[in-house]
Order: structure tokens, then sequence, then C-alpha cells
């Protein structure tokens, strides 16, 4: 039996390298996210609120359920967060 070594997690559960540059954005505009909302120190009805989501969906980013969210919506939550986004564009390892 051989064992693959993958250089992120994202290598190993995505199909594609475009897939896992994805998940690769989704999971860190994510994480961003569950730490800004949780600076608030808020009740999550006035957190979802103020990025003027639903509860149940606030309560699904705070989760970490990264499926329910595509690049675009996270990017738009980032906003209303008041976060902004720097990327860093590389050559491909």
């Amino acid at each position: 039996m051989e064992t693959e070594v993958f250089a992120e997690v994202f290598d190993a559960l995505a199909d594609t390298p475009m897939e896992a540059a994805n998940m690769k954005a989704r999971a860190d505009l994510l994480a961003a996210l569950v730490d800004r909302v949780k600076s608030w120190n808020l009740p999550q009805e006035v957190a979802a609120e103020r990025l003027a989501i639903t509860r149940p969906r606030l309560n699904d980013l705070l989760r970490g359920k990264l499926g329910k969210f595509s690049l675009d919506a996270l990017v738009n939550l980032a906003a209303a967060a008041g976060l902004t986004l720097e990327f860093k564009i590389g050559e491909a390892a």
C-alpha cells in the first residue's frame, strides 16, 4: 500500500488544484470572519444583522461549514465585517 503525502489538506480533499486553491481561499476568509464576529462579543442576532444575513446563516459561518459558502459570498461578508482583503499571487510549487 502506497501512502500519498500532500502539502495541504485541501490538496487531499480536492479533485483539482483549482478546487484546492478555492477551498483554501474560502477557509482563510471563513476563519478571519469567525475571528472578527467573535471579537464583537455580540449576540448572534445582532451580529447577523450587522452582516446582513440570517441568524442560521451566521451559525453556519461560526460552525465553519465551508461548503455552504462561495468565495464570492465570503468576500461580501468580509466587506460587511469591515475587513479588507489583500491577495498575494505567486508561482505554484
